[in-house]
């Protein structure tokens, strides 16, 4: 008997070497027979696993995602160890919500001070960029832009008007997907069309809005890996460092949720028009109790180890969610956004509900 398939949209947050519980999500998904993913934002490396999933999904569908996804992680785990100095960046990268990692060498240490005394247009002239290079050999951008069973919303940030910019399937290139993981301390911003482009974790982590207009579903699950709650006051500089970078890192995100529950509020008192508005229904597939202790200061590393680890706890995670809210799509929220913005509602409202 042929499963009945509920459709899904997904908006991947970026999160540097963290990224590596967003792909044990994704695979755990791409394995249920009864989801099916129409379409996915992200930015940053959230970005990355979304261009690789279409990548593999456009001729091997969800068995071909789950593979390419896999060779990528295990490729910039294998290129970082490969050779030190071409290490460096891409630690950087992976490491770059995380403050703390340049305490693992000598090397990493004298990058990490050289972004914070200079640019990337004085200590790299060059522009290179070991993370554009992996890219560009193991995805076949054809193949993304030819994808059109999964819907594709990659942000960046306009540098000039500091404005999100979405890239849609048909444009994407090497260069687009650099642009939304462009972090200006480290990379050269990339030009394209005559404007120039930052990491999309500044003005979307990731943006739900786009996701809004896709007409197969009103399910958006969430795939968050940024922290929004981290228990006790942080009084070392890596640490007050790395939870500013959490609060920052979020914030868009919390604004736009803030913005879905005003809409589903005042569709619920019948005071906007059904026929001009949807009520979108949220989800969210994290573990912050999982990931946040590796948030603070850790010496993350490009070690295809601990990418298993934070593989195996995504996986984890998404069969969670899926045993507990699987019968939610389609009908409601398993999120309480009244509640997470109910003046002084504890973070834990964000939670997913019971």
């Amino acid at each position: 008997m042929k499963v009945k398939r509920k459709p899904i949209s997904l908006a991947l947050q970026g999160g540097g070497a963290l990224g590596a519980y967003t792909w044990g999500a994704l695979d755990r998904l791409l394995a249920d027979e009864r989801i099916e993913i129409k379409a996915i934002s992200g930015s940053s490396a959230g970005a990355m696993c979304a261009v690789v999933l279409a990548d593999g999904f456009h001729e091997g569908a969800a068995a071909g995602a789950r593979a390419k996804l896999r060779a990528f992680w295990e490729r910039v785990a294998r290129e970082g160890s490969a050779n030190p100095y071409r290490r460096t960046p891409l630690m950087a990268f992976l490491n770059a919500f995380k403050p703390g990692w340049a305490a693992e060498n000598y090397l990493a240490m004298w990058a990490d001070m050289a972004t914070r005394w200079a640019s990337p247009y004085d200590f790299n002239p060059l522009n290179v960029n070991p993370l554009k290079e992996l890219v560009a050999d193991l995805v076949d951008f054809e193949k993304v832009r030819a994808c059109e069973a999964i819907e594709l919303f990659i942000g960046a940030t306009n540098v000039e008007t500091g404005r999100i910019r979405i890239f849609v399937n048909r444009e994407l290139t090497a260069d687009h997907l650099m642009a939304s993981a462009c972090l200006p301390q480290l990379f050269q911003a990339v030009e394209i069309e005559g404007a120039h482009y930052w990491d999309g974790g500044y003005t979307g982590n990731p943006a739900l809005f786009p996701l809004y207009g896709v007409k197969a579903t009103r399910d958006i699950v969430i795939v968050q890996i940024n922290p929004l709650e981290r228990p006790g006051l942080p009084r070392t500089a890596v640490d007050i460092t790395a939870r500013v970078n959490e609060i920052n890192f979020n914030a868009n995100l919390l604004n736009e949720l803030r913005a879905a529950e005003f809409v589903a509020r005042l569709l619920d008192e019948q005071r906007l028009p059904q026929e001009r508005y949807r009520k979108m229904l949220i989800h969210n597939l994290s573990e912050g109790m999982a990931l946040a202790p590796l948030g603070v200061g850790v010496d993350l590393n490009t070690d295809l180890a601990f990418f298993a680890q934070l593989f195996d706890t995504g996986v984890a995670a998404a069969d969670k969610w899926l045993a507990e809210h699987f019968d939610a799509l389609g009908d409601r929220s398993t999120v309480d956004l009244a509640a997470m913005f109910r003046a002084g509602a504890p973070q834990d409202a964000a939670k997913p509900l019971h």
